[in-house]
């Protein structure tokens, strides 16, 4: 399977689905035998050879680094008995965002090609013998169809930015502009926070950064999964990888002092989307992480003309500054009758606990009446 052909069902915003960053992951170690995660691709190719479908499936004996959490399903079936792993996931590995899992070509019949994809996902789950199938932070399209074949639909929450898409922010003071007075108080009281430290901050792509500046966003990945007693889901290696190929994708706000980086985030960007991923410091400053995890990113997107900004999993603090309750979709096929059967049950009351969460959070908004860049509040991912 080639590059070019893979990248070409990928779409325009969705840095994690081009084959550098899938490559990355299985090159430096992250995803493989070590991490209990195989690569299960199904491929859809046309009468002349060329390839017009894909999944990106892995084969796990865990539920690590996945964000729609399954581990009470599992210990279900460990008490009752019944074999949970291996499993399918249809998912990019740890990364909480929202994309196609389903791609298919553009000349392609999407109807046909989503068929295909769909019973080979089933054929590869017979052939390995998995308990079950899970489709994760897939697009609101893909979970109506994959619901139609027999994968139940599950509804969870992030937050996202977005940008006004009639009138695109000018600037941050502009974005500003669009929110109550007293929370838009709080942003500019927590930037000047971060900026009373006496650091430098710096915006800058993978391909800008120096050799200091890349250590330093290894050695912050890992001070923080050893802070709040996290994995290591990615290896050392990943970062040489990344850099090595695909790092016009990646975009970092940097905090230093005297020239030394003291904190930073690692962050993906594609298009007309950023997506936020890791974070990390070497001490503590107050008002640190928001500027540099949402204030400078916010920044870079309208400065960029970009529609939508994803900062990761969960975080209701997100809300103050501006991200918004979206709903992420993810479908899930189980292969034991009872324990499908109580799945169901728990998926049909968990998604009307979202809807109510989301209309509560959605109320608590920063944004003034009518300055809000989705009037409905509450997005769906399409």
């Amino acid at each position: 399977m080639g590059e070019a052909e893979w990248n070409r069902l990928g779409g325009d915003d969705d840095p994690f689905i081009e084959h550098a960053f899938l490559a990355a992951l299985e090159t430096s170690g992250s995803v493989g035998r070590r991490a209990g995660n195989l690569p299960r691709f199904v491929l859809v190719r046309d009468g002349a050879g060329r390839l017009i479908g894909a999944v990106p499936l892995y084969l796990k004996n865990n539920s690590y680094g996945e964000f729609i959490f399954d581990w009470a399903w599992a210990s279900a079936a460990h008490r009752a008995g019944i074999p949970y792993y291996p499993k399918l996931v249809a998912a990019i590995p740890f990364t909480p965002a929202t994309g196609q899992r389903l791609l298919i070509a553009p000349e392609a019949d999407p109807v046909q090609v989503t068929e295909q994809l769909i019973e080979g996902i089933r054929a590869t789950a017979d052939a390995e013998r998995a308990s079950s199938i899970h489709v994760l932070f897939c697009t609101e399209a893909e979970t109506e169809a994959l619901a139609r074949h027999g994968l139940r639909q599950r509804l969870s929450l992030q937050f996202h930015w977005h940008n006004r898409p009639d009138q695109p922010y000018r600037d941050f003071e502009d974005y500003l502009g669009s929110f109550k007075s007293r929370h838009r108080k709080q942003v500019r009281r927590e930037r000047q926070i971060a900026a009373s430290h006496g650091l430098t901050f710096k915006t800058l792509t993978g391909t800008e950064m120096g050799d200091v500046d890349w250590q330093a966003l290894r050695d912050f990945y890992s001070a923080n999964a050893s802070k709040h007693g996290g994995i290591e889901y990615l290896t050392p290696a990943f970062f040489d990888v990344i850099r090595a190929t695909y790092a016009h994708r990646v975009v970092s706000t940097l905090a230093y002092r005297d020239d030394v980086p003291v904190a930073g985030t690692f962050n993906f960007e594609k298009g007309r989307h950023i997506y936020g991923r890791y974070w990390g410091c070497v001490a503590e400053y107050p008002m640190l992480h928001f500027e540099l995890c949402y204030h400078r990113l916010i920044e870079r997107a309208i400065a960029r003309g970009c529609t939508r900004f994803e900062a990761g999993a969960q975080g209701e603090h997100k809300l103050k500054r501006g991200l918004m309750p979206a709903f992420t979709h993810s479908n899930h096929w189980l292969r034991h009758p009872g324990l499908a059967a109580s799945v169901s049950e728990f998926l049909v009351a968990e998604a009307e606990a979202v809807r109510e969460q989301a209309a509560a959070l959605a109320t608590e908004s920063p944004f003034r009446a009518g300055g809000e860049p989705d009037p409905g509040a509450v997005e769906a991912d399409g």
